[in-house]
Parts: structure tokens; C-alpha cells; sequence
């Protein structure tokens, strides 16, 4: 598979937690830094996600915003 997306980072799955239609995606990345994703429960699936599988967190991002207190 070839993406236009450049932020690609390789990590292992450590956590997926399901809902009714979206399930949360933690991938470590490495050094300490863990990424999380929203992806829905058919991608779960079709993906064969579960802890401790190989996968990309690919980043494709117009905007990111920062915020303070």
C-alpha cells in the first residue's frame, strides 16, 4: 500500500477499547510516546487489530491547534 500521508509511525497495539459504533486505538511508537486513534469497529475488524499486533499510526493533518489555560 502506497499513501500520500509522510507521518508514518511503526508501533505495536497496547490497548483497543470498543463502543457501540467507534473503537479507541493506542499504538506505541516508541520512546515513550504512545499515539491514539478513533477508528470504527468495522476497521477494528477488517484491520484484525488486537493488542500486541504491528501497525502504522499514519498522521494526515491540514491544522493543529494549540491551546492554554
Amino acid at each position: 500500500m502506497k499513501l500520500s500521508a509522510r507521518n508514518r509511525l511503526k508501533g505495536k497495539v497496547t490497548g483497543i477499547e470498543k463502543g457501540a459504533v467507534n473503537s479507541t486505538v493506542r499504538i506505541d511508537v516508541g520512546g515513550g510516546t504512545e499515539v491514539t486513534a478513533m477508528i470504527t469497529n468495522a476497521a477494528v475488524s477488517e484491520l484484525g487489530l488486537a493488542e500486541g499486533s504491528d501497525a502504522y499510526a499514519v498522521i494526515k493533518a491540514s491544522d493543529v491547534l494549540v491551546g492554554v489555560e
